[in-house]
């Protein structure tokens, strides 16, 4: 099955305590900020919230949720230059991103 609400472009961000991970679709978007402390939340959460709820809904496309995600978490100084390192989870199975 072949996910269509993958970004062109995986956006590198910080999580937790510094540690790097990457979002690479809009469903991963909007997981994140649908954990965001809800004590946190404002305009720009809402505005990004929505716009990933849409593009998963096929209301807009995919890049336009990537655009209002990245600027979140540009805006709460999440993302990273850093490249994730991938791993292979066991032996035959297929790498994964630390997260």
């Amino acid at each position: 099955m072949v996910r269509n609400d993958l970004f062109k472009h995986p956006i590198p961000i910080l999580v937790g305590l510094g540690f790097p991970t990457t979002i690479d679709g809009v469903l991963e978007a909007y997981q994140f900020l649908n954990e965001w402390p809800p004590s946190s939340r404002n305009g720009d959460h809402e505005i990004a919230l929505n716009a990933c709820k849409a593009a998963l809904d096929g209301e807009i496309d995919t890049e336009t949720a990537h655009s209002t995600f990245v600027a979140f978490a540009a805006r709460h100084d999440l993302l990273t230059q850093q490249r994730v390192i991938a791993f292979p989870k066991r032996p035959g199975r297929q790498a994964t991103s630390l997260r």
